[in-house]
């Protein structure tokens, strides 16, 4: 498993939170998926065979969110 973390726009509302993480955890490899408001940021752990750090980028980028940063571990 690999994970990423994507340095989102700012937040402006709890529901952002609940469509990003939707979105991802809809995403084939996506283990899990977690937002933190405050400091929007997206974490997800991933399979990379499955899905790469710059698919999991589009997905949140197709929502209408700036991914202004992505830092794969």
């Amino acid at each position: 498993m690999s994970n990423v973390t994507m340095q989102l726009e700012t937040l402006s509302c709890p529901t952002c939170i609940k469509k990003i993480e939707g979105a991802l955890l809809k995403t084939a490899g996506v283990e899990s998926a977690k937002l933190m408001f405050n400091a929007s940021k997206a974490k997800a752990e991933y399979d990379p065979e499955k899905v790469t750090a710059d698919e999991l980028k589009g997905v949140v980028e197709k929502l209408g969110y700036e991914v202004l940063k992505v830092k794969e571990a």
